[in-house]
């Protein structure tokens, strides 16, 4: 279907901001996983991450050919797409957001937990205070999303850096001090401690250290060279994340090592286990004396630093808090998209997708899915959250696994411009191995914690069950069928990045030079009620080519004048390019006036001596047909030579 696109994210983003921010969303999951994985895989915990890092890999390898292969936001919904139907980019959708609800309520769940046990403040640790806090968490960051949250990229990579360093060497000092393999092997009873059934039902559970695999698939619209950067940043989260989750458990299993409860011992007296079953303090809560609830402060607690024992446990509890406070506003953020791209695909109502009228954000969508987190955490059980997360999860990576396979199969000739690794031919076509042992992994994971969780399993089906119901009545009432994919173009934005809504329009010609005059008064008139300021810049075809020829120098030109205006304007300027033909461009800036609202459109004043030229037609066609204020600039520098010299501005 034929698209008018209003606007567009600006690809801006190189290899380390796409590795920080996905690293910032993967490696927070470790602060909550440890303790959940523990309380199923005892000593074998390092194995389980281990193998869950080997499925990480492969999963990681679809991502980055399939995001490659289609750079655009969605993850595996958009894969679906592309390889099967929009009813299968419904499925994968609608699995997504199950992921992005559960992560919201499991982040924001765990903040009171590190805030309790590195303030000294027991009552956060427990039921029902922890409940009460991480829903206020969830309340207070949908509200501030309601009211447009503005990612701080300098923030996410700094925090992601810090994070990640702080990991690193709390693996190098645990393995000085504390990290003993032979109280690894003695942590083991092989069939017994655990069993066969935890541990297998441990390894969906351990999938959940690698949330956030699909944030750099949907940044891929905002990635430098997508076809080169997408593939390198996740090659680099997946090293990163690699090296601290096979590491980090080994440290935590030495300082916390398995034992056997006792009749009179807190694990036993508190309920959680019965005299001579095999518990470690990781998998146990705070009532119980353990540290499930923050696993990370349990094991620093542990290693003895002298002096800088007490430095240390605040450092990491804080660390820790803020790291999953962010990660539930990333995962709120990550709502607001995803509701917003689905409305777009006409694959949910119309009402989830709407903008507010003043803040310009999808507010009932967020209001809505943070309204079903908190009440996923009403329960209090972190088991069930993270078993929740594991039933979506594994289900959209298996719908990307199986995508890449079907593209392989049906598109073999389509350009891909990375391709994961071990392929091998199969009737004619190229068979992704990485995609179908990947594929094995994480669908044999969805059936263990299905079938083996009956609250998990009628939680999850009653999800999908409901998206099953809503699919097919929005599409009948909107006189559309199940499977194809059909688009709105629409102006109004999601993020800053974005056409914003009453914006300042500054229309520049690609065939002139850039105006800074032109953007100054834009930022003045902006300035007055903070508006946005968005530029168009237009690229004149001859009548000789095709609409959408190829013109390399001029669109560098148009590209170079977008970034001058955002080095002179600042974070509120985003813009765009559009080819059209001549004397066409008045007819383009009314329409994107119109579109967006634009409170002035401002021009630069066109060469004396070009007159009759497109720009100088531009001018009258928006000055007749003008939806707003127009303001034509005067500006001295891209006059001709003997045009003389002005600073006024004229406003209409």
């Amino acid at each position: 279907m034929a698209e008018r696109r209003l606007h567009g994210l600006q690809r801006v983003l190189g290899v380390n901001a796409l590795f920080s921010t996905a690293y910032g969303n993967v490696g927070s999951s470790i602060y909550y996983a440890l303790g959940l994985v523990a309380s199923f895989a005892l000593g074998l915990t390092p194995v389980v991450f281990i193998i869950t890092g080997f499925i990480f890999y492969l999963t990681a390898a679809t991502y980055a050919e399939a995001t490659a292969m289609y750079p655009e936001a969605g993850g595996s919904s958009s894969f679906a797409r592309h390889a099967f139907n929009e009813f299968w980019s419904f499925f994968a959708a609608w699995a997504q957001m199950l992921n992005y609800t559960i992560t919201i309520a499991i982040s924001a769940f765990f903040v009171p937990h590190y805030l309790g046990g590195v303030l000294g403040i027991e009552p956060l640790r427990s039921a029902p205070s922890d409940v009460f806090f991480g829903i206020g968490v969830v309340l207070v960051l949908a509200l501030v999303n309601v009211r447009g949250a503005e990612e701080s990229a300098g923030v996410n990579i700094a925090l992601a850096v810090t994070d990640f360093l702080t990991q690193l060497l709390l693996v190098i000092v645990g393995a000085v001090l504390v990290l003993s393999p032979s109280t690894l092997v003695d942590n083991v009873q092989l069939g017994v401690a655990p069993t066969w059934k935890d541990f297998f039902l441990a390894i969906p559970v351990g999938m959940i250290a690698y949330t956030g695999i699909e944030t750099i698939s949907n940044m891929a619209e905002e990635a430098k060279d997508e076809t080169k950067t997408i593939p390198a940043a996740i090659n680099r989260v997946v090293i990163a994340v690699f090296a601290i989750y096979a590491t980090l458990p080994a440290v935590a299993l030495s300082a916390l090592p398995v034992f056997t409860a006792t009749p009179g011992s807190l694990a036993v007296r508190s309920g959680e286990a019965q005299p001579g079953d095999h518990v470690t303090l990781l998998g146990l809560t705070e009532k119980a004396g353990g540290y499930a609830g923050d696993p990370i402060l349990g094991v620093v607690k542990q290693i003895h630093l002298g002096f800088m024992q007490t430095p240390a446990e605040v450092y990491v509890g804080l660390l820790a808090a803020t790291i999953l406070f962010i990660a539930t506003n990333a995962g709120i953020i990550g709502v607001s998209r995803l509701v917003y791209s689905m409305g777009l695909h006409r694959q949910v109502p119309d009402r989830l997708r709407q903008l507010h009228p003043k803040y310009g954000t999808p507010w009932i969508g967020i209001l809505l899915f943070g309204a079903i987190a908190c009440l996923a955490m009403i329960p209090g059980k972190a088991e069930f959250l993270g078993n929740m997360y594991a039933f979506g999860a594994m289900l959209s990576f298996t719908i990307a696994h199986v995508s890449v396979i079907r593209l392989r199969l049906t598109k073999p000739d389509a350009p891909r411009p990375y391709t994961g690794p071990g392929n091998i031919s199969f009737r004619g076509r190229s068979l992704p191995l990485f995609a179908v042992f990947g594929g094995i992994g994480t669908g044999l994971a969805f059936v263990v914690v299905t079938f083996l969780h009956l609250d998990v399993a009628a939680a999850g089906i009653a999800w999908l069950a409901l998206g099953m119901v809503i699919y097919p009545i929005y599409r009948h009432r909107q006189g559309l069928d199940l499977t194809t994919t059909t688009k709105i173009a629409i102006p109004l934005p999601v993020t800053d990045r974005e056409a914003e809504y009453e914006s300042v329009l500054v229309a520049l010609d690609a065939s002139r030079p850039y105006a800074p005059g032109a953007l100054a008064t834009a930022v003045k008139v902006a300035a007055r009620r903070r508006r946005g300021i968005y530029v168009l810049v237009t690229i004149p075809v001859p009548q000789t080519s095709p609409l959408n020829a190829e013109l390399p120098e001029q669109e560098l030109a148009a590209q170079a004048m977008i970034e001058q205006a955002r080095l002179q304007g600042g974070r509120r300027v985003t813009g765009r390019t559009q080819k059209v033909r001549a004397g066409a461009a008045g007819t383009v800036i009314v329409q994107a006036a119109t579109a967006i609202r634009a409170r002035a459109i401002v021009m630069p004043l066109p060469p004396r001596t070009a007159a009759g030229t497109v720009f100088g037609k531009t001018v009258e066609t928006v000055l007749a047909k003008r939806p707003c204020r127009v303001i034509i600039q005067s500006d001295p520098e891209t006059r001709a030579p003997k045009a003389e010299a002005s600073t006024l501005t004229s406003a209409l």
